[in-house]
């Protein structure tokens, strides 16, 4: 965004940082290296310019220290799988993206809750180390919230392998209500917010969970999570020929040029929050009865939308020299077992 400044988002709640920001920092190097993650120098470079330590630690501030590592690792899983997916061969072949996919699906329907993918030296590094992932995570999660988790990023990575693959094979730019339904789904903010549960160890009860009041409240607060990261990787995106991102839908189906679809996401944004702030009063008038759970899950996503905002706008991954960098110095072939 050096061209055109990003107009002024509201955001009511704190600036909050986890105390176990440097350990994880260190952790995280270390996990990415052993598991095969990043190996080549270019790749480094890239992975640490994001941060991936620090955003865990401004939305998850409340974390323990393992549960931060183990945070920060989801992070460097999802953002890696991500970019595979955003700006390699692998997000326009919808036949190969598809097959590491049921690969991962098998990890996290395994009943041995990924222990023997860990190891198996067939595995592409993105299956493998969700299996070390799944391990730490599942094991003392409630069967309900597996299930939930499961069912969002099997979502997410379904949608990103078979609809944005399609779009780009077609050259198709989706319709607004289209492309903010499935964004969610795409950004793997729903897996994200599951991990609200883990950090706070909270079991919130189905009932509650699938209630209207509980989802609008959810789903506005993943809007601005996902429509904030549009703004700020707007450049980058558009510079690889991306179509998913909400400025760029807004700039076609509107013919705006970019600064007033830019303005307008902005306001959206604003506006989002705003309906987050109502529906979560709705939430807890609703379900007085479970407040400690609801309280500290609410705080989760608060603290999402302003961490969410902090790392955005102040990452490196989206900075200019970022920008126009092609994607084949700084993806990881092995990843998803996509030949050199």
């Amino acid at each position: 965004m050096n061209e055109i400044p990003v107009p002024e988002i509201f955001n009511p709640f704190p600036y909050q940082i986890n105390p176990y920001v440097e350990q994880t920092r260190a952790h995280l190097v270390e996990w990415t290296r052993r598991i095969g993650l990043v190996h080549r120098e270019a790749a480094r470079r890239r992975f640490e310019k994001a941060d991936f330590g620090w955003f865990t630690s401004v939305v998850y501030p409340a974390a323990d220290a393992v549960h931060l590592d183990l945070m920060s690792d989801w992070f460097a899983w999802l953002f890696l799988v991500d970019d595979q997916l955003d700006d390699g061969a692998v997000g326009r072949s919808a036949e190969h993206a598809g097959a590491v996919v049921a690969r991962m699906r098998a990890v996290l329907e395994s009943p041995d809750f990924g222990a023997a993918a860990v190891t198996d030296p067939d595995a592409p590094t993105a299956v493998s180390s969700l299996a070390d992932l799944w391990l730490r995570s599942a094991a003392d999660a409630t069967p309900a919230w597996r299930r939930r988790y499961i069912r969002h990023l099997d979502d997410c990575l379904t949608t990103a392998a078979t609809w944005e693959a399609r779009n780009r094979i077609e050259g198709i730019v989706p319709d607004e209500p289209t492309y903010i339904e499935k964004r969610r789904h795409t950004g793997a903010i729903y897996v994200c917010m599951d991990y609200i549960d883990l950090v706070e160890h909270l079991d919130v009860p189905e009932t509650v969970y699938d209630s209207a009041e509980f989802r609008s409240a959810l789903d506005a607060a993943c809007n601005v999570v996902c429509w904030t990261n549009d703004v700020y990787s707007l450049e980058k995106e558009r510079s690889l020929g991306e179509v998913h991102n909400l400025v760029l839908v807004v700039e076609h189906h509107r013919a705006l040029d970019t600064a007033a679809a830019l303005e307008c996401v902005c306001e959206a944004i604003s506006a989002e929050t705003k309906l987050y702030l109502t529906r979560e009063c709705e939430l807890l008038a609703e379900f007085p009865e479970h407040a400690d759970v609801l309280i500290p899950y609410a705080a989760g996503m608060r603290t999402w939308m302003r961490g969410n905002l902090d790392w955005s706008s102040r990452s490196r991954r989206y900075e200019a020299d970022s920008v126009g960098v092609r994607p084949e110095t700084y993806l990881e072939p092995a990843l998803m077992a996509v030949e050199p």
